[in-house]
């Protein structure tokens, strides 16, 4: 964390759409409230990183299933009280007029939420994605951004040819001033002309084949500046129209970043992300040291207790409950987790319950947690699911997209989503 702290400045968070691509996930939560890593939630990850970089005014934009998302921020996030810092849910409200009111892309949920941040408090406003996962010190954005006498700084990354037409992708100079962008090329000639060529821009093509400059979706822009690129409502989108449009206009520049950074607003992505916390060396701590820890509510558990399961490569969170013979492997299992015996859990995340007993439910068969001789492989459990004893959740026809009673599979993997009861003995 060395150098100039900056101060002055507003963030604000982006929950995303409707999270479509992470359904059944986002059915009954917006996607900044999945959680992730046992114990967290998507929206942990920028929150945590701006607090770690000393921006303490933090607003989260959303406009879907926002009830959980705002009881997480409310209990997790109580600023001091003799600090001016917050965290607050700004959520869009549909009025009489029509879905117009709803949010149409990312400069659009800014534009309507102008009216309840007072930007004009700020020198600049730092922009982020609440789907994530990174460790950032947003300070060396800033630093950058006001060394280079920037208008909007825009992080970036380099990536290979095979991921080009998932970002937004830039030209810039020896100067790191960005001189063309382009949202998500498909014509091959495009992007050939985005290439960074042998000896171009000397430091900013990666190591293997990554000789393209990808926007990660983090910006920093002067307040004066973003008021004025907001003001055309037809620009709804910042990849898109924003940024193309004032390039010309203003003066923009790439900060480079060259850490751990991964998009989890897929299901594939998010299953990836999960399974690899469990690694040896796993890319992504969510610890680290005392400017680089994650936070998220305290709940104040009791430790888990393991009967004489065997465990490896995998998170267990707390208060969970293993009972003998069962093994785990290469998975995450969320808080409040009950395991029976004899189970086998392999590259699977298990979110875990909310509480030890379904609500208003007295039949203990129908508790959450994951009875005796259950197999799981490959899937997603959300939370407070039972599986019945003996089931089998494998996919065992190897679909990558199917629909079916109690599961959904994505990209080859079996979500069983919230609250849901399977039957013992099923195999799905």
């Amino acid at each position: 964390m060395g150098g100039m702290v900056i101060t002055g400045n507003l963030a604000i968070v982006l929950g995303g759409g409707r999270g479509a691509r992470l359904y059944p996930l986002t059915k009954e939560r917006c996607k900044p409230a999945v959680p992730l890593g046992g114990k967290y939630r998507l929206i942990d990850i920028p929150i945590s990183n701006c607090i770690n970089s000393g921006l303490r005014d933090i607003y989260i934009v959303t406009q879907f299933q926002s009830a959980s998302l705002n009881q997480h921020i409310a209990r997790a996030y109580n600023m001091d009280v003799f600090s001016s810092g917050f965290v607050s849910v700004l959520a869009a409200s549909q009025t009489d007029s029509g879905m117009e009111d709803w949010f149409q892309g990312t400069a659009d949920a800014v534009r309507k939420c102008l009216g309840l941040m007072n930007l004009k408090r700020y020198k600049r406003v730092v922009i982020l994605s609440g789907d994530q996962l990174y460790k950032m010190n947003y300070q060396d954005m800033l630093r950058t951004h006001l060394a280079r006498g920037a208008d909007f700084t825009i992080s970036v990354l380099p990536v290979t040819r095979d991921k080009v037409d998932a970002f937004g992708i830039m030209k810039a100079d020896k100067d790191m001033r960005i001189t063309d962008f382009v949202e998500k090329p498909k014509d091959p000639q495009v992007v050939d002309e985005f290439r960074l060529s042998d000896g171009q821009n000397e430091g900013q093509a990666g190591s293997g084949g990554k000789n393209w400059l990808a926007s990660m979706g983090i910006y920093v822009f002067e307040t004066e500046v973003l008021l004025e690129v907001l003001k055309d409502k037809s620009k709804i989108d910042f990849g898109k129209h924003v940024i193309p449009d004032a390039l010309g206009k203003y003066k923009a520049v790439a900060h480079s970043f060259d850490g751990y950074w991964e998009d989890i607003g897929t299901i594939g992505g998010f299953f990836e992300a999960n399974i690899l916390l469990g690694a040896q060396k796993p890319p992504f701590d969510f610890f680290g040291g005392e400017h680089e820890r994650i936070y998220t509510k305290q709940r104040f558990l009791a430790a888990s207790r393991f009967m004489g399961a065997r465990i490896s490569e995998s998170v267990i969170s707390d208060g969970c409950f293993i009972d003998e013979g069962t093994e785990i492997r290469n998975s995450v299992i969320g808080i409040r987790s009950t395991i029976g015996k004899s189970a086998l859990i392999e590259q699977a995340i298990v979110m875990g319950a909310d509480s030890k007993e379904r609500s208003g439910v007295q039949d203990q068969t129908m508790t959450p947690g994951i009875c005796a001789e259950v197999v799981i492989k490959r899937a997603i459990l959300d939370k407070n699911v039972r599986i019945g004893k003996g089931s089998k959740i494998i996919n065992k026809d190897g679909a990558m997209e199917k629909d079916g009673p109690g599961y959904y599979i994505r990209e080859g993997v079996v979500v069983i989503p919230k609250n849901t009861v399977i039957p013992p003995g099923t195999v799905i």
